[in-house]
């Protein structure tokens, strides 16, 4: 089994990148990850499909909220997509994986979260993983992969079995979630972990005290944390979790 590299248990990993767009850098933007990499810390980013089947650097399914731009990513080509301008971003645009790649280049931890490109965490996965195993080939460095969609994880490891993978997981409270009760019923409890061989997982903050994340922590599994957004609920967070995924403030570095 891989295992996860000790560098995402000591540095704190900076939430869509180092982001401030106060600051001319905006989420999974160029600009923010190279701040991170300035500051020493860890990087998480999300990766979603385009329609000629790459890998880019964005959150989000729909354009509007992060470019002011129609439809969704899915709906464009790479080369469309980046020259798509991120707002607030000084002119930058939606960058690919392959390229956010050559600039950490090992330099810091990347962990690296494919978006469930199903719709119900279901099994229509497939696309996304296989360019981002193709990205990786090559790659040197510490990177984890993981996703909310254990199917996802699944491919990952027969693509890429030598990529440490893990569930990114969380409470699932259906209120919060566009899923089915039962899928969140069956998501909530981890079932998975073993079938995918992940090495660790993400967890919902705020969920922490749940037992079977404690239980998994327990026999050995790293657990880090999302999305801590304050140094009250980054102390509250690491009385159960190995390190935090955090935004909105400066964690600080360990001594």
């Amino acid at each position: 089994m891989t295992r996860l590299p000790e560098a995402f248990l000591r540095l704190p990993l900076a939430h869509r990148a180092y982001h401030d767009k106060t600051q001319g850098r905006p989420e999974n933007s160029r600009a923010a990850i190279r701040a991170a990499i300035d500051a020493g810390y860890g990087i998480e980013i999300d990766l979603q499909l385009t329609a000629d089947g790459q890998a880019v650097v964005f959150h989000d399914y729909e354009l509007k909220r992060l470019t002011g731009a129609t439809g969704t990513v899915r709906q464009h080509s790479a080369q469309e997509l980046a020259e798509i301008a991120l707002s607030n971003g000084d002119g930058e645009t939606v960058p690919g994986f392959a390229e956010v790649l050559e600039i950490v280049a090992g330099q810091v931890p990347l962990l690296v979260e494919l978006k469930d490109q199903d719709g119900a965490m279901g099994p229509d996965t497939g696309a996304l993983e296989a360019a981002t195993a193709k990205a990786l080939e090559g790659y040197e460095g510490p990177l984890a992969v993981m996703s909310f969609n254990p199917h996802s994880m699944a491919e990952m490891a027969r693509l890429a079995p030598d990529v440490p993978r893990g569930l990114t997981t969380s409470g699932y409270d259906p209120e919060d979630w566009p899923l089915k009760a039962e899928t969140c019923a069956y998501l909530r409890e981890i079932p998975d972990f073993d079938r995918v061989a992940a090495c660790f997982i993400s967890h919902e903050a705020k969920d922490l005290s749940r037992p079977r994340v404690g239980a998994l922590h327990d026999a050995g599994v790293p657990v880090l944390c999302w999305t801590i957004r304050s140094p009250e609920a980054e102390a509250e967070a690491r009385k159960r979790a190995d390190n935090i995924t955090f935004e909105s403030y400066a964690a600080p570095m360990p001594s």
